[in-house]
């Protein structure tokens, strides 16, 4: 039988390796190159060499401010998301009645887009400020805290199941281990469980960090960077380019390459650190 899948491997996996392709890797490809290009349609594209990159830098794109912004948002979403989610998850199993219910309640909200999420966060923190006569995008504080609570609602009961699944995996009888010896509530959950869900860890930074740092429904339903771009975030930065003007086509492109390599550095960076800890553990 194994003989037969190796010799018919790549039969089987050849048609989706031919879509992957034309899905992925060729526009990939293509995008890249035109990055270097100054282009309006893909076939009239002229190559410009690093003049996009120089203009994506520039001051008036407000790439680095929107970067800094993003960073911002990303550090202090994915240290409340993560905490948020292993408190919730640590309560959830015990034995409580009713915790099915909680967890279906605490995900549901990452079940609801980002648009809708944007629109609805947006009329009830406008419910409130309005008491005090302002609005959310009459000051970039309100628009920054309120995309952390837009992202941190969405996001924390599906971080909270990963949560729930490594803590019910931790060996009963550590725990039993640690109380005979005489460690208290806390050094249990440092020493023993903490360790042994290193992996649900690792699984929740990659998620939380990517997906704050990429975000854009949110952003753009939300505050649409209001006001004068101060709650901008990278994705939207670089939809406000591709599509805001004529001719900066080819800036949004590059915008969006230097994007991708920052994203994949930061995951990877922390796919490394956390896997170590994996390892140590």
């Amino acid at each position: 039988m194994e003989k037969t899948l190796k010799k018919y491997f790549l039969v089987f996996t050849l048609p989706t390796l031919i879509a992957f392709s034309f899905a992925f890797i060729i526009p990939f490809v293509q995008g890249i190159y035109l990055s270097f290009c100054e282009f309006t349609t893909v076939k009239n594209a002229t190559f410009v060499g690093l003049e996009n990159y120089k203009k994506a830098f520039s001051s008036e794109q407000g790439f680095l401010y929107s970067l800094g912004f993003t960073t911002l948002f990303t550090l202090l979403s994915v240290i409340t998301i993560n905490v948020l989610a292993f408190t919730l998850a640590l309560f959830l199993t015990r034995k409580i009645k009713g915790t099915n219910i909680f967890r279906t309640i605490f995900f549901m909200p990452n079940l609801i887009g980002g648009i809708v999420l944007g629109y609805t966060w947006q009329q009830m923190i406008n419910a409130i400020l309005y008491k005090y006569e302002t609005t959310l995008v009459a000051n970039a504080k309100y628009g920054f805290f309120g995309l952390v609570i837009l992202m941190n609602w969405q996001m924390v009961g599906y971080m909270m199941i990963i949560y729930i699944a490594g803590l019910q995996n931790v060996p009963t009888d550590l725990i039993e281990a640690a109380k005979i010896d005489g460690a208290t509530s806390w050094q249990t959950l440092i020493k023993v469980k903490l360790p042994m869900v290193m992996s649900s860890v690792t699984i929740c930074m990659f998620l939380t960090l990517s997906n704050c740092f990429k975000l854009f429904d949110q952003n753009k339903a939300l505050t649409n960077g209001a006001p004068m771009n101060k709650t901008r975030m990278l994705a939207l930065n670089i939809y406000d380019t591709f599509y805001g003007k004529t001719g900066y086509e080819g800036v949004g492109q590059a915008k969006a390459v230097i994007f991708f390599l920052i994203v994949a550095a930061i995951s990877l960076a922390q796919l490394s650190v956390t896997r170590k800890k994996e390892v140590e553990q």
